[in-house]
């Protein structure tokens, strides 16, 4: 064990859940993508998605066995029968996640196009999912971790972290989109809720 008191746990959790958040944030930025392409060239356009992919998850890995390996302390579990509607509401928020990313563009998003060499078409998507929320992956990766029927200390600052993150990422995220967009994504953002489908007005699909 890393440590010998179940209390400390959650806040070791939401430490280094920290630091992996900033740690990947910047190198998401776009300062950091723009320096590697002064660097390497074209290379690091084709490179730097799936990069940036692999180390993600391989980084994440020893954060998310964090909650496994330290001492932990239950929380509540959901009682029958409404722990088979939690795995229910599991099962169709995982099917929009993946479908989100499908939606997207799944090979794009993986890096494997720019890997390839594939042209991808320039331009904002707002079609599927996008048409009722800006962050639908965000959105049901969320609802898919929250519902989790056994909730233990160390599990639910595992979710609060992650959750966290989606959030200020996906603020930041905007902001590299509007750079990146101009009025089309500022456009997008007025028309289109963050996290909540609560009709506002929806852009066109594309």
């Amino acid at each position: 064990m890393l440590n010998n008191h179940p209390a400390l746990s959650p806040w070791i959790i939401i430490g280094v859940f920290a630091l992996y958040g900033l740690l990947h944030s910047l190198l998401a930025s776009l300062t950091a993508k723009q320096s590697l392409e002064r660097r390497f060239g074209e290379n690091a356009k084709r490179y730097y998605r799936i990069a940036y992919n692999i180390f993600s998850t391989l980084s994440l890995l020893p954060v998310m066995a964090l909650p496994v390996l330290l001492p932990d302390r239950p929380w509540y579990s959901i009682p029958a029968p409404w722990m088979g509607l939690s795995f229910v509401i599991q099962i169709i928020s995982g099917f929009l996640l993946v479908l989100s990313v499908i939606q997207a563009g799944i090979w794009s998003f993986l890096g494997i196009n720019q890997v390839l060499g594939i042209k991808m078409e320039e331009g904002l998507y707002t079609g599927g999912l996008y048409r009722y929320m800006r962050h639908p992956l965000y959105t049901f990766s969320m609802i898919f971790l929250w519902v989790t029927p056994v909730m233990t200390y160390n599990i639910a600052a595992f979710c609060f972290s992650i959750s966290a993150y989606f959030i200020i990422g996906a603020v930041y995220e905007e902001r590299k989109m509007a750079v990146v967009f101009g009025e089309e994504y500022t456009r997008y953002q007025s028309q289109t809720p963050m996290f909540v489908p609560i009709s506002r007005g929806r852009p066109q699909d594309r």
